[in-house]
């Protein structure tokens, strides 16, 4: 068994997008959005996608597909976005039941007001109550770079 993490690149969307059909049927976006992929077996097993907002950036679709839990692929998606993304606060709306696997990646909840205008504005059906939609917004705040050596 090979398995490998990378971003995929704009013309391997439709991977992500084939793999989404079990979650909500999520559609990518080139313009705005990174995704980083566990493939095993040549096969996209897990993602975690990263979109550009106008006022903020957000992490979602983490998802991995049913066939392929339990080997720790979504953890393994999220920790390749979160590095190549180090240099930029990532805002999430975590399922309350995730909240500890957030916090030990560096994520803290936040008040619903602390969210981008237009990241909050993806659960206005919630009607101000995140919890009650059973979501608890986060963020993880922009890390330091790492100083390499020659």
């Amino acid at each position: 068994m090979c398995v490998v993490v990378r971003e995929l690149e704009p013309g391997e969307f439709f991977l992500a997008e084939k793999l989404w059909e079990e979650y909500r049927g999520q559609k990518a976006d080139r313009q705005h959005e990174r995704i980083f992929g566990v493939f095993e077996d040549d096969r996209l097993a897990a993602t975690a996608r990263h979109t550009r907002h106008p006022d903020g950036v957000e992490m979602d679709c983490v998802f991995a597909s049913e066939k392929y839990r339990g080997k720790g692929y979504a953890r393994m998606a999220v920790e390749a976005l979160l590095e190549a993304c180090r240099s930029e606060s990532i805002f999430i709306h975590s399922t309350l039941v995730l909240i500890p696997f957030y916090k030990k990646l560096g994520f803290v909840p936040i008040p619903e007001d602390d969210l981008p205008r237009t990241i909050r504005e993806r659960f206005l059906f919630c009607f101000g109550e995140m919890a009650g939609c059973n979501v608890c917004p986060m963020v993880r705040v922009k890390q330091p770079e790492v100083a390499t050596t020659p």
